[in-house]
């Protein structure tokens, strides 16, 4: 076997673990999972889990990062349909509500994550990725004038908790429509008059 084919083999390990672990965290949540029965779904031994992931937490921690990249793409791929600030704003927080529907990014990202991971990683890990999109989002928004000249950093977290928030309520069975709508009424908030 050539070291590409090891490679190649590698990665594909790594990727089918990534994968079961992925179903079987959004499925079951992080504590009912057993790395050796993820290792054995995927027809690898538990010491070629270790190998790639060192412990269940640290193939939780891949799948988080891995989540959570997702996540800031499609809530960023929403906004850039629009060409208008404003509305790249409200369509990527639409996006990012209606995400908590999705069984991964709700049991993996808004239920286990912060627990599991610690609020310091967790918090890390969003920065990097949908925090990000929102505090570039309303910097845009105050430099063309659209927001009032403000920190950006404590707005984007005051936002983010409540987005956090609002997509578990839906994902729990509240009105994704209702949350809509008063996300916007927040958002319209800090329009500026002009």
């Amino acid at each position: 076997m050539t070291a590409v084919n090891r490679a190649e083999q590698r990665a594909a390990t790594r990727r089918a673990l990534l994968d079961e672990g992925r179903r079987r965290f959004a499925a079951d949540g992080y504590h009912q999972v057993v790395l050796a029965e993820v290792a054995r779904a995927v027809g690898v031994t538990k010491g070629a889990a270790y190998h790639h992931f060192d412990s269940k937490a640290g193939l939780f921690r891949a799948v988080v990062a891995e989540v959570q990249e997702e996540l800031g793409e499609r809530v960023a791929a929403t906004a850039e349909r629009h060409e208008d600030l404003w509305e790249q704003l409200r369509a990527g927080s639409h996006a990012f509500l209606a995400a908590g529907t999705d069984p991964a990014v709700r049991r993996i990202l808004l239920v286990d994550a912060p627990t599991v991971l610690g609020w310091d990683e967790w918090r890390a890990l969003d920065d990097r990725s949908s925090a990000r999109h929102l505090a570039e989002a309303l910097t845009a928004l105050v430099s063309a004038g659209v927001i009032a000249e403000q920190p950006v950093e404590p707005l984007a977290r005051l936002l983010s908790g409540a987005m956090n928030e609002a997509a578990l309520w839906i994902a729990g069975g509240g009105d994704a429509r209702a949350a809509e709508q008063a996300l916007d009424r927040l958002l319209a908030g800090l329009r500026t008059a002009g």
